[in-house]
């Protein structure tokens, strides 16, 4: 009628899981119950000895209840003298380990815990119940378990512990939290319980009487704060855990599953983009303004560095891969790789000239003080960030072929869907992530072929069972569309609007990008080993100015940011070198610039080049970005000691971004760009 319970308590096999950073070894966080279980082999011989001794010396003798120890554990604690606790290790064991029995005090309860121990020990083996006991009970300073409790109070594995360390570990189980860290009183009550245990031991046979006199109550380690995650790690650990439960892993699972989890993050990367971002920007910077990078590896598609701005100011999104604002121009390389893969090439010309009037435009879309340039080339339309040139090269492709390409390269679908039709589209109306754009432009670094951003990088489960993650890989553009790509983009570095982005180590591709009075800006670039980008943004969509520094563009302090990044990141890295073009990369077919100048040889004499389309305020006030923070009122006086304002976490539905209809398009005002060589 008293069977022996077929599930066991959560609580009492739960084992928290340990996230990595990519080298397996650095711990990034703790997640759930400070549990590791050993085989019972594992365990010393004088570590068993001594819990034994202490908590029920007939163990190996008994058939799993003591009267004797039931009736002497109510002298004993009559008299305050209590040294072996009232349950024998086998009643333990059944409390604390199978479900349906409570702590509750009570004779139905105990009578019944009695019945069942009695079962365990007919039907299990002593060593087994031993083993789950110590892998169960708990032993102070958050340790649940032999292991988690060595490494707690002395540092060490389970198997290194000393006579005198696991007879101290026999002696916390009858009082755990009065022994986890024991003064004064306490201590010296820790101290005769330690010295009751060895005595117990030499009582009993596992230590001859010269062992005992020879012990020394050991040396504890200070207790450990409860773990922190400080700085960038919160960001991190939301990132894997939304991975992992993507990839089918419930928060149960992280929490109580026993998880070793190598996410792709390196650790010296991670510090390296955090003082690129903090040294970089000046101490002027208000409050509200954002800024994020995001590295990634094109071979493999791991995110393996980012910057997400502050925890203390951000509690409900990062700047990495939550906020997705106006990719401004950092998208116009989607649309020239998808006119590449077309059948286009870098000789193709393309209308510069302004306004430029389109069919499914209701208005005329200008360039920057509505300058002209005629027929260019696709290269030079690149490296001077041509606005009119990319609407009419989107145009002859297709807008579902950039969208197509775009998407392939890793921008979800959904959030270019709004904007895919409207003609201004190759100009970056999409809002992306740092993530997602730095993901999409290692596109062209990996010859063409996008590998899926992720995060985690393998799991390993508590029997040892190992899952590598395999990302989706996508075949989005040909090798030579891609090395032509890189090509357009390596003389924005060079001559163009990104020239303070250079390595001059080696080769760098990039674009920049700043939206209708800086509301977003851009650096995204790469090498052929590392996809990085940065943008800068503010959390009321309101221009991205600087005290001193004046309003930002993207070849201003997200292109510095980047290079300081890229400075450390690449530092003592081979360098290598781009595929090189297709012919008409090298041909007569465009005027190829100066290589003495910073200002790009050109058919015609623009002024400062036009990154992107002008769009004046629409009559609604959109949030800054489409997946991003929440929507705050601009400040009268934003100086940099303003407090941020915390609302909610981030919207996903938002209204639509303005189609060119909607933006009622001032040929004569204009946009913002860096100028070449800034």
């Amino acid at each position: 009628m008293t069977p022996i319970p077929d599930t066991t308590q959560k609580q009492a096999t739960a084992q928290g899981s340990v996230i990595y950073y990519r080298d397996g070894k650095s711990v990034l966080a703790r997640q759930g119950i400070d549990r590791r279980k050993v085989e019972l082999a594992r365990v010393p011989k004088h570590v068993r000895d001594a819990v034994i001794a202490a908590e029920n010396r007939s163990f190996y003798e008994d058939a799993g209840v003591s009267l004797k120890g039931t009736g002497r554990a109510v002298w004993s604690t009559l008299t305050g003298q209590q040294l072996q606790g009232g349950s024998t290790i086998t009643q333990q064991l059944v409390r604390n380990y199978y479900s349906g029995l409570s702590q509750e005090r009570s004779v139905t309860r105990k009578f019944k815990e009695i019945l069942i121990a009695m079962k365990v020990d007919q039907s299990k083996s002593k060593d087994w119940v031993l083993e789950q006991y110590l892998n169960t009970i708990y032993f102070g300073r958050g340790a649940n378990g032999v292991q988690s409790a060595a490494r707690a109070y002395f540092g060490k594995d389970v198997e290194d512990l000393t006579v005198s360390e696991g007879a101290y570990l026999a002696a916390v189980i009858q009082q755990p939290s009065r022994f986890a860290d024991p003064k004064g009183s306490d201590l010296a009550a820790a101290r005769e319980r330690w010295q009751s245990v060895i005595n117990a031991m030499g009582q009993t046979g596992t230590l001859a009487a010269e062992q005992v006199a020879a012990q020394r109550f050991p040396e504890l380690q200070v207790p450990k704060k409860p773990f922190e995650l400080k700085g960038q790690a919160q960001y991190m650990l939301e990132q894997v855990t939304a991975e992992l439960n993507r990839r089918g892993y419930t928060d149960e699972d992280i929490n109580s599953g026993g998880l070793k989890i190598v996410t792709t993050f390196d650790r010296k990367l991670m510090q390296a983009a955090q003082r690129a971002v903090e040294e970089t920007l000046p101490d002027s910077t208000p409050k509200k303004v954002r800024t994020g990078l995001a590295a990634v590896d094109p071979a493999t598609g791991e995110v393996v560095a980012f910057y997400g701005g502050k925890p203390s100011q951000s509690k409900y999104y990062d700047s990495a891969f939550s906020a997705k604002v106006m990719a401004g121009s950092t998208f116009k390389p989607y649309t020239l790789a998808a006119a590449l893969n077309n059948g286009f090439d870098l000789s193709t010309r393309v209308d510069g000239n302004s306004p430029l009037r389109v069919a499914s435009a209701s208005q005329a879309i200008p360039n920057d003080g509505d300058r002209s340039y005629g027929q260019i080339n696709l290269v030079s339309a690149t490296q001077n960030s041509v606005n009119t040139a990319f609407v009419d090269l989107g145009q002859k492709v297709g807008l579902d072929k950039v969208a197509a390409t775009a998407e392939a390269a890793g921008i979800p679908a959904a959030q270019l869907e709004k904007q895919k039709e409207a003609a201004s589209f190759p100009l970056g109306v999409s809002s992306v992530s740092a993530v997602q754009n730095a993901s999409g432009f290692s596109t062209f670094a990996n010859k063409g072929v996008h590998v899926e951003a992720h995060v985690v990088r393998s799991v390993t489960d508590a029997e040892g069972r190992k899952e590598v993650v395999k990302p989706v890989e996508t075949k989005v553009v040909s090798e030579q569309a891609a090395a032509d790509t890189i090509y357009a983009m390596e003389q924005v570095v060079k001559y163009g609007t990104g020239t303070a982005a250079r390595l001059y180590d080696r080769p760098v591709a990039g674009k920049t990008g700043t939206t209708d009075d800086s509301r977003s800006v851009w650096f995204n670039g790469f090498t052929p080993q590392l996809a990085v980008a940065v943008d800068m943004f503010r959390d009321d969509n309101a221009t991205v100015s600087i005290p001193g520094y004046g309003t930002q563009f993207g070849g201003q302090l997200p292109a510095q940011i980047w290079r300081a990044f890229m400075t450390e990141a690449m530092a003592g890295k081979p360098v290598e070198e781009f595929p090189e073009p297709s012919e008409f990369g090298w041909s007569s077919g465009y005027s190829e610039p100066d290589r003495d100048s910073d200002v790009p040889d050109q058919e015609y004499t623009p002024p400062p080049s036009q990154d992107d389309w002008d769009r004046p305020e629409p009559d609604f006030s959109p949030p800054p970005f489409s997946d991003g923070p929440p929507q705050t009122q601009a400040p009268e006086n934003d100086g940099p000691d303003e407090q941020p304002e915390q609302t909610s976490p981030p919207e996903t539905d938002v209204p639509d971004q303005p189609s060119v209809q909607e933006s009622g398009v001032d040929g004569g005002r204009g946009g913002r760009d860096e100028q070449p060589g800034r």
